[in-house]
């Protein structure tokens, strides 16, 4: 089964950007482009580009030129095509090194992928998407097609929900506006969707998503806020509902979910 990727929201260069004087819309544009390539994907032409990031052919060329002569980009003669270049993938591997929790959280989180027979993953914000920046699988033949770097739906799985309840009231209002300018009419039930999943992850302790990302599929996770300057985070576990029941996530690996997490909430320091 593949994970249903949110795609990052359209930049709309003469939206909140135009009136912000700090805004670089030329940098956001590079970066828009960047991040139009979807998993699994190799290739994109100008056009499919411009497509993806609603802009005008001229401006994409011009950007996947500058980027491509950065090295982040790279153009592909034999297909007519770019393809995302070393110098990203770098920048990617330096990120992901800066994350010293993935380093801490790893032994524990196969422990409990072990346990539990499922899926286990560390996932930070992206957008309105939740990035997997850390995932174990247990031994079970049948298992989520998740992996480090996938995106996650936010308010339809129990990692994104649990990053939800970990943010502080001022933090979640500005976020709550984006989700709601996606789509104004859904917003009534996506809000008491998200309301619902913060009481469970204070009565819980956890977050739940029982079929709600896809059918098959039972998840629960935790939010925490690691500290040393990083943003809230989240860790979930789940799988097929015929290998981790929902009863099963709730009984026996919800307390050690949440123990686990207990030991990370803070680990970097102030």
């Amino acid at each position: 089964m593949s994970p249903n990727d949110t795609p990052p929201p359209d930049l709309d260069p003469e939206g909140e950007g135009k009136d912000d004087r700090h805004f670089v819309t030329a940098l956001a544009r590079g970066l828009e482009v960047l991040a139009c390539f979807k998993r699994g994907e190799t290739f994109l032409a100008n056009h499919e580009i411009a497509d993806r990031c609603k802009l005008p052919r001229s401006t994409v060329s011009r950007l996947t030129y500058t980027l491509t002569k950065l090295g982040y980009l790279h153009f592909v003669e034999e297909v007519g095509k770019y393809r995302l270049g070393t110098q990203l993938m770098a920048l990617s591997t330096v990120a992901l090194g800066g994350l010293d929790v993935r380093q801490i959280a790893r032994p524990a989180m196969r422990e409990l992928a072990n346990f539990s027979n499922a899926t286990v993953g560390l996932a930070v914000r992206d957008h309105l998407s939740m990035r997997y920046v850390e995932c174990l699988r247990g031994p079970a033949a049948i298992s989520l097609n998740i992996d480090v770097g996938v995106r996650m739906s936010m308010v339809r799985s129990s990692i994104g929900r649990a990053y939800i309840s970990a943010l502080t009231e001022a933090e979640r209002v500005p976020l709550f506006e984006e989700i709601k300018m996606l789509d104004p009419l859904a917003w009534p039930p996506v809000r008491a969707d998200l309301e619902k999943a913060m009481e469970d992850h204070a009565r819980l302790g956890c977050c739940c998503s029982f079929g709600d990302w896809q059918e098959s599929v039972s998840a629960i996770a935790v939010g925490f806020r690691p500290g040393g300057g990083l943003p809230p985070m989240a860790i979930n576990c789940g799988a097929p509902t015929v290998i981790s029941e929902p009863r099963f996530l709730l009984d026996e690996v919800r307390p050690r979910l949440i123990e686990m997490v207990r030991r990370l909430d803070g680990v970097m320091g102030a």
